[in-house]
């Protein structure tokens, strides 16, 4: 088997998307994985992130990709889990506090900070439009990021998602509690639960 065959194969398992890593662990260098860009066989999209020439580009994978500290999170998570029915202006994430994410921004991509030891808090696996696996907070995670930056979101899409939620099956009210009180704001949070019921 030649290399051509090998990043072929490559694709057809990761749906024509393949991070630098995975095209090093199948045995093809990077410096002819540089050849294979300029002779066009592949696309670089971001930053150890190329595409086959015949796949679509999976936006929220690709992002996702660019960092494995990078979660996604308020509006986009919203829309992952269905608490709304507007599609995000932009992609949202969330990254560790100091995190330069000078390149996010500068690809419009929204990006909010929280402490370190605040980040993995309610991280669950999610599926972009494409079925690739991403990380995604949780229903109450998302509920508690969405109050804690309700100054900056229009009430009616708050509103509505936090209705949303109180309507799907299985939320977890302990949980939310848990969250809300760990980013103080288990006052708000009841009193938009009071408001909401």
């Amino acid at each position: 088997m030649n290399y051509r065959d090998i990043l072929e194969d490559l694709f057809k398992k990761n749906n024509g998307l393949l991070l630098t890593q995975d095209i090093v662990k199948g045995g093809i260098s990077k410096q002819l994985l540089g050849k294979y860009v300029k002779m066009g066989y592949l696309e670089r999209v971001a930053h150890g992130v190329y595409l086959s020439k015949d796949a679509l580009l999976d936006d929220m994978y690709v992002i996702q990709a660019r960092s494995k500290k990078s979660v996604f999170s308020h509006e986009s998570a919203l829309f992952l889990h269905d608490l709304t029915d507007r599609d995000p202006l932009s992609y949202t994430i969330t990254l560790p506090s100091g995190y330069n994410a000078s390149q996010y921004k500068q690809d419009g991509i929204k990006v909010y900070y929280v402490k370190s030891n605040l980040l993995d808090l309610g991280i669950e696996e999610g599926k972009t439009i494409f079925g690739r696996t991403i990380r995604v907070y949780n229903k109450e995670r998302t509920v508690c990021d969405i109050i804690r930056n309700r100054s900056n979101m229009d009430s009616s899409v708050l509103n509505e998602s936090i209705k949303r939620y109180l309507k799907t099956d299985n939320i977890n009210i302990s949980l939310l509690m848990k969250y809300a009180k760990l980013f103080n704001i288990d006052k708000i949070l009841r009193y938009y639960l009071e408001v909401l019921l």
